[in-house]
């Protein structure tokens, strides 16, 4: 097991992407932008694929843990080094940027078939319940 290298473990996982290694550190708003952070990471694990793998079996090895429980470690730990680090949204998003954020939310739920509130969970009578006590 500790032989494999980060690669064959990223595939056995399925933390590999047609776009490149995916990383889950932000919320991905702009899909082309993380696709392109997607494909840096990728060329950047690739160039340093020798490099990489013996950071991770030292990090296994040092842990007791295994490679699959280390990569997905390894794969945060690039990212937050070797990616320009972005302001987040909430810090740069006008309000437009927010509607648009919250319409592509609500809509990624759609075929979920959740239930709906009642209009008494959502009254404000529901909320103060406590306090008539």
């Amino acid at each position: 097991m500790h032989g494999r290298g980060i690669m064959e473990v990223n595939r056995s996982q399925g933390l590999e992407t047609r776009e490149g290694i995916s990383m889950t550190t932000h919320v991905p708003f702009d899909r082309e932008k993380e696709r392109a952070r997607s494909r840096f990471l990728e060329q950047f694990a690739e160039t340093h694929r020798e490099e990489i793998d013996a950071v991770t079996r030292m990090l296994a090895k040092i842990t007791s843990l295994s490679l699959e429980q280390i990569t997905p470690h390894v794969h945060t730990m690039l990212s937050l080094l070797v990616l320009p680090q972005e302001r987040p949204f909430y810090e740069t998003a006008t309000p437009e940027e927010w509607v648009d954020a919250l319409r592509e939310w609500s809509e990624s739920h759609r075929g979920m078939n959740l239930p709906s509130l009642s209009d008494y969970a959502v009254s404000r009578e529901s909320m103060y319940d406590d306090e008539r006590l």
